[in-house]
């Protein structure tokens, strides 16, 4: 375990041999290899070179009841984190949850009980904290969209995430944004082939479609369009989505109209529409009943408010 205390120095000190883990059961869970690895990487930042000096100061028998307590508002995400990073500091800890990923949850309501070694918890404390904070900010922020939409009245539109994450964090993030109600965007560059304006000048729609076909026929093929002729071309040839972007929402709708015209009685649209650039939180509604499939937007993402959470603890005498 991390928070191993050393017996030459008695310094709480890192040693990666880990204790198995509990498996996941929300399916708004992130990956739980994900969840390891970020743990680990935040918890080395805290505690290498030679670990919590100053748990080390308390006597190991010490004890302490805490509560995780919701300081504001909000939608939870990140219960895998705080459960990983007791886990990986002290495995004798124990964490009984009151809420899950993806739950609404109010100011004052305790979250989590947790009971074990005070130095262990203390150690923890910091990378719990800053794991659940910020997920669940991404999920508060992701489910004020989400409501947004719903209060508009839109019951098709759905809300889609970007790759604007926080290096190495993503699929944590991706996570939260599922846990706040929306759906996630292409995961890396990998799932399938977005066409933006920078590739589109060098090699056009009609050619970066056909080269997508011919190249990766597995893939999808997702065309950015900035003009009215870019969605014509775009629909000409054959792409699988369309992106419009930085458009207004009569401008959205008259795309749509025009992807509705091509789109056989009774049959499936050719193609997904995605509006996206600059959608923000007093804008979204106006697309509602624009008739597109997705909205996405990056400040769900990389501008998400921490979610104020505190830990309360209680030394047993």
């Amino acid at each position: 375990m991390i928070g191993e205390r050393s017996t030459r120095t008695g310094r709480l000190v890192p040693n990666m041999t880990l204790p198995a883990r509990p498996a996941p059961t929300n399916a708004v869970h992130p990956p739980i290899g994900a969840v390891r690895e970020a743990v680990a990487r935040a918890l080395a930042e805290d505690l290498t070179p030679v670990g919590d000096i100053t748990s080390a100061l308390l006597p190991p028998e010490a004890r302490a009841d805490a509560a995780l307590v919701a300081r504001s508002d909000g939608v939870l995400a990140g219960r895998l984190c705080v459960d990983e990073a007791l886990l990986q500091v002290d495995p004798t800890i124990t964490i009984e949850w009151r809420a899950d990923d993806g739950d609404r949850i109010a100011a004052g309501q305790t979250l989590a009980v947790i009971t074990g070694p005070l130095p262990g918890i203390l150690t923890a404390e910091r990378t719990a904290l800053n794991f659940l904070g910020h997920l669940s900010g991404v999920a508060t922020a992701t489910g004020r969209f989400v409501d947004a939409l719903a209060a508009a009245g839109e019951v098709h539109l759905k809300v889609w995430d970007t790759r604007k994450t926080t290096p190495g964090l993503r699929a944590l993030e991706k996570a939260a944004v599922r846990a706040g109600g929306a759906q996630n965007h292409r995961g890396n560059l990998s799932e399938w082939v977005l066409l933006k304006d920078n590739h589109l000048t060098v090699l056009g729609i009609d050619e970066a479609v056909r080269q997508t076909r011919a190249r990766w026929p597995g893939r999808l093929a997702h065309v950015e369009c900035d003009t009215f002729a870019q969605v014509f071309a775009a629909l000409d040839a054959g792409a699988d989505a369309l992106l419009l972007d930085n458009m207004t929402p009569d401008e959205v709708r008259a795309c749509v109209a025009e992807v509705d015209r091509r789109t056989p009685a009774g049959g499936r649209r050719p193609c997904l529409v995605e509006i996206s650039g600059g959608i923000t939180l007093d804008t979204i509604a106006s697309f509602a009943g624009c008739g597109a499939d997705r909205v996405s937007t990056g400040s769900i993402t990389n501008s998400a408010a921490v979610l104020d959470i505190g830990l309360d603890i209680d030394v047993v005498p």
